[in-house]
């Protein structure tokens, strides 16, 4: 899932901690969309994208 939605292959970190860390990351916005209720993490990346405050919501930070 990760290769697909996030086009993990066409990534160019490939030093040092930098791919594990992105990984990670990528690990947690599914997770948050999934906990979130969201079928599609295609969907829910767009929808959080449109307006900056929506991911932070999602996280419980505001």
């Amino acid at each position: 899932m990760r290769d697909v939605t996030f086009a993990e292959d066409a990534s160019q970190l490939r030093t040092g901690t930098a791919p594990r860390a992105m990984a990670t990351c990528r690990n947690l916005a599914i997770g948050a969309l999934r906990l979130a209720g969201k079928t599609s993490i295609a969907a829910g990346l767009r929808h959080n994208a449109r307006d900056a405050r929506r991911p932070l919501v999602l996280l419980g930070l505001t």
